[in-house]
């Protein structure tokens, strides 16, 4: 948590596992929540409805961290649509 207030978020929610789901769904009904980082192996417990919902919304965007779920260049393009990395020989 320290790590995401270094980097200037300002409000950092922790969640135990037996509420998860729950709060999730709570924090994408939330219009002051712009980017919700979470864990790889979470959204790997939700039922399918749910990390769907989770990996098709908007507003907030859902940034999966950790795991498999590709590399750093993607999510980042993915969350805030355009490509940092690109540089005039892509």
């Amino acid at each position: 948590m320290l790590g995401f207030r270094l980097a200037g978020l300002r409000c950092v929610h922790t969640v135990e596992a037996d509420d998860y789901e729950e709060r999730l769904m709570e924090l994408l009904d939330d219009s002051s929540v712009g980017i919700l980082v979470v864990q790889s192996s979470d959204l790997g417990n939700l039922n399918p409805a749910q990390r769907a919902r989770a990996m098709e919304s908007i507003a907030p965007v859902v940034v999966p961290v950790g795991g498999e779920e590709g590399d750093l260049r993607e999510k980042v393009k993915r969350a805030i649509g355009v490509d940092l990395y690109k540089t005039e020989r892509d």
